[in-house]
């Protein structure tokens, strides 16, 4: 938290995996009272908030899956730029099982994130 009742959120992305020009976005999270930190508010531009729901969690918060109630969006975000690929088939099983479309999921070359 920022002390200010909010965490800083830096997204980034390229629209290709062939290494593309990177995009990011900041917004603010702010976590929704009674949920245990598992459902956040997040707001990229005011006055609009969207719904961030964290799905599943790592023991040792190596990843994470957040998704949204509609079940239309859905992240897989790790600290590393590769997760196991046995790790990321039991995540894409356990989120189709939540009743997320995974035939949209699109997984990205994270090799060069950050660069």
């Amino acid at each position: 938290m920022t002390g200010k009742g909010y965490v800083r959120v830096l997204n980034s992305c390229r629209k290709d995996s062939s290494g593309g020009k990177l995009k990011t976005a900041e917004g603010k999270a702010f976590v929704v009272e009674g949920t245990n930190d598992a459902k956040l508010k997040v707001q990229f531009f005011w006055p609009f908030k969207g719904d961030y729901w964290i799905i599943e969690l790592a023991s040792d918060y190596s990843h994470v899956v957040v998704g949204d109630p509609s079940r239309k969006y859905r992240w897989i975000l790790a600290r590393t730029p590769k997760i196991p690929d046995a790790l990321y088939k039991e995540i894409v099983a356990r989120t189709s099982a939540k009743g997320f479309d995974v035939s949209k999921l699109v997984l990205m070359d994270q090799s060069r994130a950050g660069k």
